[in-house]
């Protein structure tokens, strides 16, 4: 199914592409991948939590906030190409999280995203994926989570 309609059928609207935070591009493409820089959990432009998972966020708290970021990723990159139905397949994410000491359940912090790109995409949304703990993400967000999508070339 096309992702653009299974967003419809799973009830959900993607917020406006976030504006980038820093000096950097929203999203680069390079032949026929297209880089989705990091995404923060952007909620009407405000971070609905902050902190350190495992001590000031909780897991279930967390894996929403990982699933934002992949909403907002989702925004990037319609924005970048007109339409989700340009994109092949998910190849990789990269997903931060903001960890307390003792706090080792990234991946389970990852599915939030993770499982959001296979519901939207189905078997092209499966990819490779990065889960690691840092002690700190700007803007004090809990997670941070940047794509690598597979496009259609363009002609």
């Amino acid at each position: 199914m096309d992702p653009e309609s299974k967003l419809k059928e799973l009830g959900i609207t993607l917020p406006s592409a976030p504006k980038p935070v820093a000096a950097y591009v929203p999203a680069a493409r390079s032949g026929d991948l297209l880089f989705v820089a990091g995404q923060l959990p952007f909620v009407d432009g405000r971070l609905p939590r902050t902190g350190a998972v495992g001590k000031d966020v909780t897991l279930e708290d967390a894996t929403k906030d990982a699933r934002q970021c992949a909403l907002n990723g989702l925004a990037v990159a319609r924005a970048e190409l007109g339409t989700l139905s340009g994109i092949v397949r998910v190849v990789r994410l990269e997903v931060f999280v903001a960890s307390a000491p003792g706090f080792y359940d990234h991946p389970r912090v990852a599915n939030g995203a993770s499982e959001l790109l296979v519901q939207v995409f189905g078997e092209a949304g499966k990819h490779a994926r990065l889960a690691v703990g840092v002690p700190s993400l700007p803007m004090n967000a809990p997670v941070e989570v940047a794509f690598t999508f597979e496009v259609r070339l363009q002609r």
